[in-house]
C-alpha cells in the first residue's frame, strides 16, 4: 500500500472549505454555527461523511437510523466531525423494473456527493444487494478515504418447526403452492415469518456475497460482514467504523491503495468458497474496472476450478448467516483457505489481510466445512461459452440438480417476461422435464435492467408431477438466494442481436457444465439466415435516466456499468474548485 505522511489539520481536504480567512470560508463556518455547532467542535478536525442508504422502503436497512448515530459516536470519540448525507436507497424488494437498473445511479450520486462536499473520509452504509457495489464504485472513482459498514443479515427464523431461509424458501414454498401442496392460508401465514428482523437476507444471497467480498477486499473492519444486524456487536462495530474513518482521514488511506488486482482475486476466491451469488460476478467486474483492474469472466472460472466450497450455507447448503457467524464467520472461512489467498494485500486497518486473519478459528465444522470435507470440491460457479453465448454466461452448479449439468433438450421460447407469465402453465405447450425453457429480452437493455427473472418458473403441471428443476436459459440475472439449473447473463443479450434472439421452439440445446459449453444445435448457415432476418427492437426511452441508461450501459460480461464512467486515467477526481 502507498505510504503517505499523516496529514496535519491544515492539510485536510475540508480545510479548503473551513480554514481560510476569506468571505467564502466565512460563509461555510457561519452555516456550521447556524446548525448549532461551536468552532471548537469542527475546527481542525477531519470531516467524516456518512452516506446512509436508509429510507422507509428499505426494510433491510431499517436499523440504519440507529446505526448512523453509533457511527457518529465513534467519529466524535476519535476527534472527528461527523456529517450524515442520505443517498438513494436501492430496495431489492420494491424497486421496479429492478434495483439493478438504478445501481449506476447510486454510484453516480456517491461519486458526486463525495466530490462536492468538504469531506476528508467517508463511511459507506450499505448491505441490500446493489447498495454495496454502487457505493464502492462511486467511492473508488473519487478515491477519498472510505470504509464500508455492512448492514448485516437478518436473524434466524423458523416456521412450523422448519428453519427458514429468506428468498430461498420463498421460491421453495411458492413451488409447493403452485404444485398444490401448500394451502393459501399457510402461504399467507409464511409472510410473517420469512423476514423476521432488520437486516438483509440471511442466506448466502447477493447481499451476503457482496458484503463478504468487500470484507475480503479489506474495505471494512475485519469480520464485520458476518455480524447479524440485530446482534449487539453490530452496534459496537458501527461505532468502531466511525473511529476507523477518522484514522483513515489522517493517514490518507484511499480505496485504490486497497483495491488491487490481487485483492479482487482474493474476493473471487472468497465468493467461490462461500458458494456465493452469480450476481457477484457482474458487481465485482464493475467494481474492479472502476479501480483500473481489468477483471473478466475467465478469472472467475479459473479461480472456481481450484477453490472448494466450504461454506455450508443456503441456497447451496443447509445453514444461514447467523449460523455462519457463530461458526467463525468470514475470518474463520478465509483462514481455512489461506493458501489460496494473497495474504500480503493491504486493508483499511493498516494491516495486511493475513494479519487481520490472525489465528481466527472455526467453531462448527458442519457450517464451515474442513478442506477435506467440502460441500463441493470446486466449481461453485461456472462460465460457459458457445454459439448461444459468444461472450459468456454463468451457472451455479452447486445449486442445481446434478443430473442437469449435462443435458440436451428441445427449446421452448418465450419472447419476453409477460409472454412467459401468460403461457408457462398452458398444458397445450406439452412441456416435459427434458425441455429447455428459454427467455428472451431480459438483459440489461431488453428488460431493461437485467432483472432477477432467471429462475424461470416450472410449469404448474410439471410441479404437480414432482419436477423441481429444469434447464432454464436467459439473459437475465437470478436472485442469489435462488437455486436451480439456470443459465444466466447470456452475453451478448438478445435485445441487441445476441444469438439468444434467434432460438426457436424445438431447437435442440446442449448444456455441458464440465466442458463449459452451451450450444444451439443448428448449422452455421441457418444461424446466419436467422441473424439476417432479425430486426433490432426500438429503444423505449426518449429522455431522462432511461435514455442515459440505454445509451451507456454495457453488457453483463463487462459489469453493466456506464461506459462514460469507466476508468480511463484522464479525470482528476478532486479538481481544485476553489
Amino acid at each position: 500500500m502507498t505510504s503517505r505522511p499523516r496529514k496535519t489539520p491544515e492539510q485536510l481536504r475540508s480545510a479548503r472549505w473551513l480554514g481560510p480567512d476569506d468571505l467564502r470560508s466565512f460563509g461555510h463556518r457561519s452555516r456550521h454555527k447556524q446548525m448549532g455547532y461551536s468552532t471548537d467542535e469542527f475546527e481542525g478536525k477531519p470531516v467524516i461523511g456518512i452516506l446512509n442508504t436508509w429510507n422507509d422502503l428499505m426494510p433491510c436497512h431499517m436499523h440504519f437510523k440507529q446505526r448512523v448515530e453509533e457511527v457518529k459516536r465513534g467519529v466524535w470519540q476519535a476527534g472527528g466531525f461527523p456529517v450524515e448525507l442520505p443517498v438513494m436507497g436501492l430496495s431489492e424488494t420494491y424497486m421496479k423494473p429492478t434495483s439493478m437498473y438504478y445501481r449506476n445511479m447510486l454510484a453516480m450520486e456517491t461519486e458526486e456527493t463525495l466530490r462536492c462536499y468538504p469531506l476528508d473520509a467517508v463511511v459507506l452504509m450499505g448491505g441490500c444487494d446493489k447498495t454495496t457495489p454502487a457505493l464502492l464504485m462511486g467511492a473508488t472513482t473519487v478515491d477519498l478515504p472510505s470504509i464500508y459498514l455492512p448492514a448485516g443479515p437478518m436473524t434466524r427464523s423458523s416456521w412450523r418447526g422448519e428453519q427458514l431461509a429468506s428468498g430461498s424458501d420463498v421460491w421453495k414454498y411458492w413451488a409447493e403452492r403452485r404444485g398444490g401442496r401448500l394451502s393459501c392460508d399457510a402461504w399467507c401465514e409464511l409472510e410473517g415469518y420469512i423476514a423476521a428482523s432488520n437486516g438483509h437476507c440471511m442466506t448466502m444471497g447477493t447481499a451476503s456475497t457482496m458484503s463478504s467480498a468487500v470484507d475480503t477486499l479489506g474495505m471494512c473492519l475485519p469480520g464485520a460482514s458476518s455480524i447479524p444486524a440485530s446482534h449487539s456487536t453490530h452496534a459496537a462495530m458501527a461505532a468502531a467504523t466511525g473511529k476507523q474513518a477518522v484514522e483513515m482521514a489522517w493517514a490518507d488511506v484511499r480505496p485504490r491503495d486497497i483495491l488491487t488486482e490481487q485483492a479482487f482475486r482474493n474476493a473471487i476466491t472468497a465468493l467461490m468458497a462461500l458458494g456465493g451469488s452469480t450476481n457477484g460476478i457482474i458487481h465485482l467486474v464493475a467494481m474492479a474496472r472502476r479501480a483500473g483492474v481489468p477483471l473478466g469472466l475467465q478469472d472467475f472460472d479459473d479461480i472456481a476450478a481450484i477453490t472448494p466450497v466450504i461454506a455450508n450455507l443456503r441456497p447451496a447448503g443447509e445453514y444461514v448467516m447467523a449460523d455462519f457467524f457463530d461458526a467463525g464467520g468470514i475470518l474463520g472461512l478465509l483462514n481455512r483457505i489461506r493458501d489460496l489467498l494473497q495474504l500480503d494485500c493491504p486493508t483499511i486497518t493498516g494491516q495486511t489481510l493475513g494479519e487481520n486473519l490472525g489465528d481466527s478459528q472455526v467453531y462448527d465444522d458442519n457450517v464451515i466445512r474442513p478442506r477435506d470435507n467440502p460441500l463441493c470440491e470446486s466449481g461453485s460457479l461456472a462460465v460457459l461459452r458457445g454459439n448461444l453465448a459468444p461472450n459468456g454466461c454463468v451457472i451455479k452448479p452447486a445449486a442445481a440438480e446434478s443430473h442437469l449439468l449435462k443435458h440436451r433438450g428441445p427449446a421452448i421460447v418465450f419472447r419476453d417476461y409477460p409472454d412467459l407469465k401468460a403461457r408457462i402453465d398452458d398444458p397445450a405447450l406439452q412441456l416435459t422435464a427434458d425441455h429447455v425453457i428459454v427467455l428472451q429480452s431480459a438483459g440489461p437493455l431488453g428488460a431493461p435492467g437485467i432483472p432477477e427473472w432467471g429462475m424461470l418458473p416450472i410449469p404448474k403441471y410439471l410441479l404437480e408431477q414432482g419436477v423441481r428443476d429444469m434447464v432454464r436459459i436467459s439473459d437475465a440475472r437470478m436472485s442469489g438466494t435462488s437455486y436451480g439449473a439456470c443459465v444466466l447473463h447470456v452475453s451478448p443479450e438478445s435485445f441487441i442481436g445476441g444469438p439468444l434472439a434467434w432460438v426457436q421452439d424445438g431447437d435442440m440445446i446442449a448444456l455441458d457444465v464440465a466442458q463449459r459449453t452451451l450450444q444451439l444445435e443448428i448449422d452455421d448457415a441457418e444461424l446466419a439466415a436467422r441473424r439476417e432476418r432479425w430486426q433490432q427492437p426500438e429503444g423505449r426511452f426518449s429522455r431522462g435516466y432511461g435514455k442515459l441508461y440505454f445509451e451507456e450501459v454495457t453488457q453483463a460480461d463487462e459489469g453493466c456499468d456506464f461506459r462514460f464512467l469507466h476508468e480511463d486515467g484522464s479525470v482528476d477526481p478532486d479538481p481544485d474548485i476553489f
